[in-house]
């Protein structure tokens, strides 16, 4: 028997470039009430996937999990967009165990993803 272990870290990536041009549109005090709007907003809508994972209520994830990816791509979060996506599509399938893992591995990459802009910010971009 082989035993395998699994990496519960979620690596991520976010686009800096994006953040750089989104700073250059909007100056820093702009920028920054954008991305924290947005960091508050994918906070609560993370809560909501989880919620309504947890619950049953696949329509209201798919719907919760498809309104993260504009708003994380907003932000240059680029793996977070691409999970939720995969969330939002997996939502509408009979794949109950792919979504359960696809939904866990979105709530560790969105965690992942929002210390890491956090971080960004600290580091004054």
């Amino acid at each position: 028997m082989v035993v395998a272990k699994l990496r519960l870290e979620g690596d991520v990536h976010l686009d800096r470039e994006r953040l750089d041009q989104l700073y250059a549109q909007l100056g820093p005090t702009g920028a920054e009430g954008v991305v924290n709007r947005a960091m508050e907003e994918l906070a609560v809508r993370l809560a909501k996937v989880e919620s309504c994972h947890r619950k049953g209520q696949l329509e209201e994830l798919q719907r919760a999990a498809r309104s993260m990816i504009a708003i994380s791509e907003q932000i240059g979060m680029v793996t977070f967009a691409q999970v939720a996506a995969s969330v939002s599509a997996l939502a509408v399938t009979d794949d109950g165990t792919a979504l359960a893992a696809t939904v866990e591995r979105l709530m560790r990459i969105g965690e992942n993803s929002l210390l890491a802009v956090w971080d960004l910010q600290g580091a004054s971009i």
